[in-house]
């Protein structure tokens, strides 16, 4: 069929005009989107303000919070007594705040470690509601196994806390590994099998939309939400337990990399050809800090060891193997730490996880390392704090991840209805 001149230019105008109509529904879900991450960061704010912290007009912000409000993620709160009254509140019109709906969603946030599975509960403020934690027979599962585990830990969480399954909003499952956002797993200390697509696998047994996400770039989220960043936008979390991981938080975002690979400190190399890492090559930071690195290196003594604990406490005690080997994890460490500051000079390092001590890897020796490593320069090196906390912090920061991802399922949800 051959266009005529005519009718070649209604279907240009056409797609021209259903470009402009998608383009304003990705701006209105941008900015209900953007209100309602102002209002979850905030806590109780006026309208007022919101439209202040958005470059939103006072209309715009008015119209899009009635509709946040309509669909029952938000709610209004009265300004508390005494607590910044202004000309307003004193001519007798009290001063109203938006805060989120605590009840308007539950969802669950997963930690798999290497020994359990940690389940929270939350609402949707990120207020916990139960915790569990399922004790595992293996580190190292297969697939479907992995899958069957997960789903069995939400169900027995939600019989703990009295909750139907079906009233669960969503879930996101914290690992350790290569994962992309659609839930590929490449590799995964949990898993037997290499490149594996367990969103789907998962989401198949899953009542309720699930994601997936790398341990330590959740637990920057929990530290940004909930923990000692909080008010910066710069950082880095370096967490230690089984293996070594990264979370980068640039510009108050997530930076994961294209293909989701991005970030993996522990896998950095410090020594070429050398020790054995998890993943399977060699060389790697984690293969001498990590905790089986730290078991299998104190294994050359004459005591046998089962728990990295007992090698610290071995130290303590003056044994040679084991201050020799927590001294080289040190050593390593520090190197790691002194790269990162000179790529990223971030504002803060959070040194995270669920040890009973980070001596042997953060003390004054290594602080001096750091500083003869890093470039030098006429400023103070970046802070450097120790984040101790157990597994129920990385679940929650796998809460607030999926409380983030029903929220933009529920916004295109008032997009396509609004349409």
């Amino acid at each position: 069929m051959v266009m005529t001149g005519w009718n070649s230019k209604i279907c240009h105008r056409r797609r021209v005009g259903l470009g402009k109509l998608l383009g304003l529904r990705e701006q209105r879900d941008s900015g209900r989107a953007q209100v309602l991450d102002t209002i979850r960061n905030a806590g109780p704010i006026a309208r007022i303000d919101i439209a202040e912290a958005t470059g939103f007009s006072p209309a715009t912000v008015t119209a899009i919070t009635s509709e946040l409000m309509l669909a029952g993620l938000i709610v209004e709160t009265p300004l508390a007594a005494g607590a910044g009254d202004d000309a307003r509140a004193k001519r007798g019109r009290p001063r109203v705040l938006l805060k989120l709906n605590g009840a308007a969603r539950l969802v669950a946030g997963l930690k798999v470690a290497h020994r359990s599975i940690w389940v929270q509960v939350v609402d949707f403020e990120g207020t916990e509601i139960v915790d569990y934690e399922m004790q595992l027979a293996r580190a190292r599962m297969q697939t479907e196994e992995l899958c069957n585990v997960v789903i069995g830990a939400v169900e027995m969480a939600c019989a703990k806390g009295g909750i139907e399954l079906d009233t669960i909003s969503g879930m996101c499952v914290a690992m350790a590994g290569q994962i992309t956002d659609d839930g590929f797993v490449h590799w995964s200390s949990s898993l037997i099998e290499r490149n594996v697509d367990l969103g789907p696998q998962l989401q198949a047994r899953a009542p309720c939309p699930v994601f997936i996400g790398n341990d330590a770039n959740l637990v920057a989220k929990a530290e940004h939400l909930f923990g000692k960043a909080q008010s910066i936008n710069d950082f880095l979390v370096v967490t230690v337990e089984h293996g070594v991981g990264l979370g980068i938080v640039l510009g108050g975002k997530l930076y994961g990399g294209t293909r989701g690979c991005g970030a993996e400190f522990g896998h950095v190399k410090v020594q070429l050809g050398s020790a054995l890492c998890q993943c399977g090559q060699r060389g790697c930071l984690e293969a001498y800090v990590g905790d089986y690195a730290l078991l299998r290196e104190a294994q050359f003594g004459d005591e046998v060891y089962t728990d990295v604990k007992q090698v610290f406490a071995a130290a303590d005690a003056g044994d040679a193997i084991a201050r020799s080997v927590l001294e080289r994890a040190s050593r390593m460490f520090a190197m790691g730490i002194a790269n990162l500051i000179n790529i990223f000079d971030p504002q803060l390092i959070i040194l995270a996880g669920a040890r009973t001590s980070f001596g042997h890897l953060y003390n004054d020796d290594m602080r001096k390392e750091i500083r003869s490593m890093v470039v030098q320069v006429d400023a103070p090196l970046p802070n450097i704090e120790v984040h101790q906390w157990g597994d129920a912090m990385w679940a929650k920061g796998a809460a607030a991840y999926a409380i983030e991802r029903v929220s933009e399922l529920t916004i295109r949800e008032l997009a396509q209805n609004a349409a």
